[in-house]
């Protein structure tokens, strides 16, 4: 999820474990505990962008690292507020909580999330929920804000952190119910069109979680289309991109390009825009897709000059958006 809903949900959780009596550190520590596997931006610093895009969420968010961390944060937070009678055993399963939900969390968006580095490179998406829901994080949003206004000993504190928590995690079972029922619908579509495929996701557009994004495809190429919650028609208008490995034969012993596709997830196309040669990652969706169906995609990394793709996970992200793509974006997700 994005940093700020880690911060929101992570002083909730604070609140939850320690409440009365330890005033508003708790949720203090909670966001920076919600915080702590993020600390892998620094490696933006000094990594090139395709090793980049392989360290953002692979150690950090790793089963190993929350083990290790977990102990240090419990250690320093136990010294820090000495004297107290607080456990070390809560201090250590408040901060385990903490780490455990965002690695949990982050897993339900279609980065990818390295749980199981760094034994194997393995990255878990279950591509249930937008990485930015606003529908999820505003109640945590709410909450946090009605926190710090209240003062440490108000009996309405509890009604506020269980508003945090527990709305959050209704809606991310919707969304999952959601996801349920649109792989359901789209491999019955993909079945009676009679579209062959071996890998196959989908993942929800911007800002919602009804109108959804889905491929499915073998190392020929992949097709690619939209389905809403609302739609009602069993069908899709899915468009066919070819995967064009034989443009990527003259760099495919470039490190560089053996980066893209482990974390592409083998979910690619290469295209040659001229005399550019651009290697597109299909996970993160189509530049308004829905309206322009043969659109590029938001994630298109140019292999000629590297330099340029420092934004390559944002930059097509929003690109082309207007009041008529915004009302044609509505109007998709309110169903055929």
């Amino acid at each position: 999820m994005d940093s700020i809903t880690h911060i929101a949900l992570g002083a909730c959780v604070g609140e939850a474990f320690f409440g009365r009596g330890f005033g508003k550190k708790a949720m203090l520590w909670g966001a920076l505990a919600q915080s702590a596997p993020d600390i892998d931006f620094l490696g933006a610093f000094w990594l090139s962008t395709d090793e980049n895009l392989l360290a953002h969420r692979g150690f950090t968010h790793s089963i190993l690292f929350a083990l290790l961390i977990s102990p240090v944060l419990a250690l320093v937070a136990e010294r820090i507020h000495r004297p107290h009678n607080i456990r070390f055993s809560k201090w250590l399963i408040f901060f385990s909580t903490e780490v455990f939900l965002h690695l949990l969390l982050d897993g339900f968006n279609n980065y990818g999330v390295g749980w199981f580095e760094p034994f194997s490179h393995l990255r878990i998406s279950f591509n249930a929920i937008y990485v930015a829901d606003p529908f999820f994080s505003i109640w945590a949003g709410i909450a946090i804000v009605m926190l710090f206004i209240l003062h440490s000993y108000h009996p309405r504190r509890r009604f506020w952190w269980r508003f945090g928590v527990f709305i959050p995690f209704l809606y991310l079972g919707w969304c999952t119910i959601n996801k349920i029922k649109i792989n359901s619908d789209v491999k019955e579509i993909l079945q009676q069109e009679q579209i062959p495929y071996t890998r196959y996701f989908s993942t929800p557009t911007p800002f919602n979680n009804l109108l959804w994004y889905v491929v499915a495809g073998n190392d020929s190429g992949y097709h690619v289309g939209f389905r809403s919650i609302l739609d009602i028609k069993k069908q899709i208008n899915f468009q066919y991109f070819p995967r064009n490995d034989s443009l990527l034969h003259s760099v495919a012993d470039h490190e560089e390009v053996q980066h893209l596709i482990r974390f592409s997830q083998q979910f690619y196309t290469a295209e040659q825009w001229g005399d550019t040669l651009v290697f597109n990652d299909l996970r993160f969706g189509q530049i308004t897709g829905w309206q322009n169906p043969r659109g590029r995609f938001v994630f298109h990394y140019i292999l000629n000059h590297p330099e340029d793709n420092t934004l390559v996970v944002q930059r097509g992200r929003f690109a082309g958006w207007n009041k008529t793509v915004a009302r044609s974006f509505i109007k998709r997700i309110a169903g055929n």
